[in-house]
């Protein structure tokens, strides 16, 4: 159950969402908000999920089928393509830069873990709650709030999910460590330098 509620697609709407109400970015308009959230949910939720799932069925696989390290670089494709234009829409519309970045880093997170899995699976469920706490510590560093409450609440979540792909036998305890340490470095390189 929680690798279908976590899955590594979440993350940029995770990261708007707490730029949204943790920062200065709340006082902006609910419909200007909206916009964003809505590109943003179309382009690294929705159409990856759509299409993985249509590439899934066309192959006759099912989800653990799928998740073989040969069978996940399609996938990872999809998903790159899908928030590269994302984040070439969010420019063409002129969203400010910092918005932009949460995708790019979560696009940095997805193009690592696609070039790790070429040698190695790496927990790409594990990676993006990584990247969730990468931009928490960065939204605190540059917004001046404490994190450390919905740290701790997303450390509990990274120890659940991390577990159930574990139990799901999906992933050793390395790859979960590993993706994890993905996210987190990805996210806070790609927030403050990208």
């Amino acid at each position: 159950m929680m690798s279908m509620v976590f899955t590594p697609f979440y993350l940029p709407i995770v990261g708007l969402l707490s730029l949204f109400f943790l920062s200065y970015l709340s006082l902006m308009p609910l419909g200007y908000k909206l916009q964003v959230l809505t590109l943003v949910y179309f382009f690294t939720i929705l159409l990856p999920t759509v299409l993985i799932h249509l590439y899934r069925k066309y192959n006759g696989w099912n989800l653990i089928e799928l998740g073989h390290k040969e069978r996940r670089m399609v996938p990872y494709v999809i998903s790159i393509l899908c928030y590269f234009f994302c984040v070439y829409i969010m420019d063409m519309l002129h969203i400010p830069h910092f918005m932009g970045t949460i995708v790019s880093a979560a696009l940095a997170i997805q193009i690592v873990c696609a070039l790790v899995n070429v040698w190695w699976k790496i927990s790409t469920h594990t990676s993006a709650i990584g990247g969730v706490a990468g931009a928490l510590f960065v939204f605190g560093e540059l917004f001046a709030f404490n994190p450390i409450w919905w740290l701790c609440l997303v450390f509990i979540l990274a120890g659940m999910l991390g577990t159930s792909r574990m139990i799901l036998r999906q992933h050793s305890l390395a790859q979960v460590v590993a993706g994890f340490l993905v996210g987190l470095v990805c996210s806070v390189l790609g927030l403050l330098y990208l």
